[in-house]
């Protein structure tokens, strides 16, 4: 059966960069496994480059998701979403310069891009409710539950690995776990609106 799927290019644009970060991360993985450093370094200007891709097309792609949702009769709800949109660019994005920044400190570099990781695949965790539309609470068993299940078991690796779990990926896992809780309480209130419109006035 053939699909009706219509969307602008900037869609597949940004669905493009972030499949590639992923798969760049895992093929980061493996070279420091075979301790190729030099190429590791190489590909990390790369990643860099591609996640600043990933966080800027993320504005154009809430605004669509936006437009669109608004045009289904979703009103000021669809709107709403576009603050996740935004806290989920902005974490992705900063986690990813800090573990540049800290990239001579290999204990800390890894764990920011694991957890840059965890927080780029959050949308995909969440579009799960559309193939489980029986799952009550789909903001809390997908976007967090689920999504940061994730956090949980790189503490639990850590701390079986490595005797300890290192205070970046505690406290970061735990700033992540707190944001996406806070978001699904606060969500659609009459703050959360004002933020939401003032956001989507501002791209607009």
């Amino acid at each position: 059966m053939q699909g009706n799927y219509h969307a602008p290019a900037v869609i597949s644009l940004h669905g493009s960069l972030a499949v590639s970060w992923v798969a760049l991360f895992l093929v980061q993985s493996l070279l420091i496994s075979r301790r190729s450093t030099r190429a590791h370094r190489v590909l990390g200007i790369v990643s860099l480059l591609m996640a600043v891709g990933v966080a800027v097309t993320m504005f154009p792609a809430g605004m669509y998701q936006v437009g669109r949702d608004v045009a289904a009769g979703m009103g000021e709800t669809g709107v709403s979403a576009l603050v996740g949109v935004v806290t989920s660019a902005v974490m992705f994005l900063g986690l990813v310069i800090a573990g540049i920044i800290c990239r001579r400190r290999p204990a800390v570099h890894k764990r920011l891009m694991l957890l840059a990781l965890i927080v780029l695949l959050w949308p995909a965790w969440f579009r799960f409710r559309h193939y489980f539309p029986g799952v009550p609470r789909p903001d809390i068993w997908f976007a967090v539950v689920l999504a940061d299940s994730l956090i949980v078991i790189s503490w639990i690796w850590d701390k079986w690995a490595n005797g300890r779990i290192h205070p970046v990926l505690l406290y970061g896992g735990l700033l992540i776990i707190l944001e996406h809780i806070f978001e699904v309480i606060a969500f659609d209130s009459i703050y959360w609106r004002n933020v939401a419109a003032w956001m989507y006035q501002a791209f607009q």
